[in-house]
């Protein structure tokens, strides 16, 4: 019984030995592995650059028509003729609809009528007056029939002219919103009209900003559906209060718009521009890493001591400043001509041997 268990023991002891004896023949391996000089990590490079800034203050903002109105009738009547389309360009002053004027037009001939009797016996009366036949009384309320009636043709004829609807300014017309036949109530929506050249684009900045900006300063604004163009315009009004809910400070700008690209309504990004900077130094944004605990960069160094004749990197803190587009300025932590990574900073640590290819992929 005794020499069995002690046989059981040997095996176990032999088997345990032999399993030992793997894991650390397993364990050499992977330190001889470690202990080999390990590739390059392939990277892109950057160089710190100097150059002119233009500061920026970014905001959001939306497109205005400098004149806009829903063209309605200031009468009621019914649609004759429809005089335009949808979509058209027109002119200040130029026809849109008309309304039937029929039985207008056939009071102002009894109006006109009345009216020239009036004045024929005005005219016989001051004759007679001359001879004594009438007395000054009845050339007066003559004299005032006539003025009436003068009045009441007027009105008629002003009646007319309000029942053809015209563009009260230069603009571009929108979806027809009546139908020849149609009668129409004083007021109703005919069309709209929007004058697009100029626009207003008008937006809010922070009232931290207010000694910033001025009428006159110039402005750059993008838009969705041209994101590769920028519109260039200049700040016409500054709001004189500060909204107390927002503290935030009403901003409109005017600008151009010749081909009618810019559209009342449009989702704009606007730059509000500031006086230019010298000697700023710039980086890509996708070259600094952003942490709660600061900004950093990878500098590229030459190494030394085993490395030596390799590039290898450093990560670096640095301050950051403003952004404009895809570059950000540098404020302190580096300097002009020094290289940094751009791309394949995810793989890096500090004194990792680097090989700069182009457009290394992180």
């Amino acid at each position: 019984m005794i020499l069995r268990f002690l046989l059981v023991f040997l095996i176990l002891l032999a088997l345990a030995g032999g399993l030992g004896l793997l894991k650390y023949q397993q364990i050499q391996q992977q330190m001889a592995a470690f202990s080999q000089p390990q590739p390059p990590s392939t990277v892109s490079a950057v160089t710190v650059e100097t150059r002119t800034w233009q500061p920026q203050l970014e905001a959001v903002g939306s497109v205005q028509a400098v004149q806009g109105v829903l063209v309605n009738n200031q009468v009621a009547g019914q649609i004759e003729r429809i005089l335009f389309e949808s979509g058209d360009r027109v002119s200040a002053g130029q026809a849109l609809v008309q309304l039937d004027t029929e039985v207008d037009e056939a009071d102002l001939v009894g109006l006109k009528a009345g009216l020239n009797l009036a004045k024929l016996q005005l005219e016989r009366n001051q004759k007679l007056l001359r001879d004594r036949a009438v007395s000054q009384g009845d050339v007066d309320e003559l004299s005032a029939q006539v003025s009436q009636a003068m009045a009441q043709v007027e009105a008629k004829e002003a009646l007319i002219r309000k029942k053809t609807i015209r563009a009260p300014f230069d603009g571009q017309l929108g979806i027809r919103r009546v139908d020849l036949g149609q009668f129409l109530d004083a007021g109703s929506a005919i069309v709209e009209l929007e004058a697009l050249d100029p626009v207003y684009v008008d937006y809010t900045l922070p009232e931290r900003r207010l000694s910033q900006i001025a009428v006159g300063q110039s402005i750059e604004v993008r838009v969705s559906a041209y994101p590769e163009q920028t519109f260039a315009g200049e700040i016409r009004a500054i709001s004189p209060a500060v909204n107390a809910e927002t503290r935030n400070i009403q901003v409109r700008a005017l600008l151009p718009n010749p081909d009618q690209r810019l559209l009342p309504g449009m989702f704009a990004k606007v730059s509000t521009l500031l006086p230019a900077k010298d000697a700023v130094l710039t980086l890509p944004r996708q070259a600094v890493t952003y942490n709660t605990y600061g900004d950093s960069v990878f500098v590229i160094e030459p190494g030394s001591g085993e490395q030596e004749g390799q590039l290898v990197v450093q990560r670096r803190q640095i301050q950051t400043g403003a952004v404009r587009g895809q570059e950000i300025e540098v404020v302190e932590g580096l300097t002009a001509g020094e290289r940094v990574v751009s791309a394949g900073q995810v793989k890096l640590r500090n004194g990792a041997a680097v090989e700069i290819v182009e457009d290394a992929a992180e």
